[in-house]
């Protein structure tokens, strides 16, 4: 299993982190995001949707579990799943990870890892200070580690 990590010292930074994502990672792969409350992941997308040409207004979907952005150069599956921590319902989600035409982006994915496939990207966002973050990313598929590199 290939890993790579760095740091990175700003929002802008992290936003550039995600149009490498969006321009680097081919249609259908999806990205677990793990990270504390506050740590950059829904920054992350944003960057992600920006790289995409997705000009609508990304916000966590918390509340939603799942904004579809389909306005773009490919389509962006957003999907919080912090609320489904005690559902043992198929709710259906398992229709939209991995997505062929597009990219996957889960926040709290440890709630449905049981969801996730097999060459799922992983990055772990920690907070090292007030703007400053650690990113670890790591997959079974080493091409989308080396693709972000």
């Amino acid at each position: 299993m290939k890993r790579i990590s760095f740091d990175i010292f700003s929002c802008e930074q992290m936003n550039e982190f995600g149009l490498k994502i969006a321009n680097a990672l081919p249609n259908g792969t999806v990205i677990a995001l793990v990270g504390d409350l506050g740590a950059g992941k829904t920054t992350l997308v944003r960057g992600v949707a920006r790289g995409l040409n997705i000009n609508e207004v990304v916000q966590s979907p918390t509340f939603n579990i799942m904004k579809l952005y389909l306005k773009g150069s490919r389509p962006l599956i957003h999907i919080d799943a912090y609320r489904l921590a005690d559902i043992n319902t198929d709710i259906g989600l398992d229709e939209y990870i991995g997505y062929e035409t597009g990219l996957t982006m889960i926040e709290w994915p440890h709630f449905i890892e049981n969801l996730l496939p097999e060459d799922t990207l992983w990055i772990n966002i920690k907070s090292t200070g007030e703007n400053s973050r650690h990113i670890e990313v790591y997959s079974s598929n080493d091409s989308l580690v080396e693709a972000l590199k």
